[in-house]
């Protein structure tokens, strides 16, 4: 079976064990999603939720929107009952991403599962309209406070994990995605030392390099890293990942891929002056 096939087996998994509430919430069970992600042992797959848990605590989100246990009593041979209040969990699909980061990597499911649910809740954070319906520019500004908010956490683990050269650090990642340094990828955008990298990207570069980032924050987390230099092996390690996966679907290398002439910047001052524009309007036609 190719690798394709088996990423479409492992996509329709995921969806056909989700289910959907009254008010048209997604959700899944641990139980179900343990199968899937071929643990067979609940005790083992509680520790991987146990870990899941903590990572949510650690991004400030409030974890019983994400985690909700689900109780059961179990009758005992004497006749009493047994209260087991963590028989199982009701997820939200950043509960299971969560899970994914923190499953054994050495099983192919929990890869699988980390791609899937990385880009399906990318998809899914916005709150006010689909990320598909956005224009450009607003994907571009979208993706890069996504991005921002994801290097916090990247560098936090980062520290953690023994890294002080952050120039060091981040230039691995960059070698490992586009075969340049940092200041390679300046020149070739035609950049200032001032202007951002990132702010001079589409959504599409956006997208790779925030897969970039999550991914590695993910590993160096699994893999308690105490060496900058084993950090930046790690960080060198996803890039070139990341690269390899976009040539094997067939898409554009990063490096190719067009340089915006605005920044995000820019276009967050212009979309502020828009907004200024029209509330003022608004108040004269009152």
């Amino acid at each position: 079976m190719s690798d394709n096939e088996i990423i479409k087996i492992t996509e329709k998994t995921f969806e056909e064990i989700k289910h959907i509430d009254k008010q048209g919430n997604e959700y899944w069970y641990a139980r179900e999603l343990m199968i899937a992600l071929e643990y067979k042992d609940w005790s083992k797959f509680k520790s991987v939720i146990q870990k899941a848990i903590i990572a949510c605590k650690n991004s400030e989100i409030v974890v019983g929107e994400c985690f909700r246990q689900l109780a059961k009593t179990s009758k005992m041979p004497n006749g009493g009952e047994k209260y087991i209040p963590d028989y199982d969990y009701i997820l939200n699909r950043y509960a299971c991403y969560l899970i994914a980061q923190n499953g054994s990597p050495k099983k192919k499911a929990v890869a699988l599962a980390q791609t899937y649910f990385a880009v399906k809740t990318r998809e899914r954070e916005l709150t006010e309209q689909e990320y598909l319906e956005l224009s450009e520019n607003d994907k571009r500004i979208y993706d890069r406070n996504l991005a921002k908010k994801r290097n916090r956490a990247l560098s936090d683990v980062a520290k953690k994990s023994g890294v002080e050269n952050f120039g060091k650090f981040n230039n691995a990642g960059y070698l490992g995605l586009y075969n340049e340094t940092a200041q390679q990828i300046k020149d070739r955008k035609g950049l200032t030392q001032r202007q951002e990298i990132l702010d001079y990207m589409g959504s599409e570069e956006l997208g790779a390099n925030i897969f970039r980032i999550t991914q590695t924050e993910a590993k160096l987390r699994r893999a308690n890293i105490n060496d900058e230099n084993l950090a930046c092996v790690t960080h060198n390690y996803v890039g070139k990942a990341v690269r390899k996966t976009i040539q094997e679907l067939g898409g554009t290398l990063p490096e190719n891929l067009p340089t915006p002439e605005k920044s995000v910047s820019e276009l967050e001052k212009e979309k502020k002056k828009q907004l200024k524009l029209k509330n003022n309007n608004t108040k004269k036609l009152k």
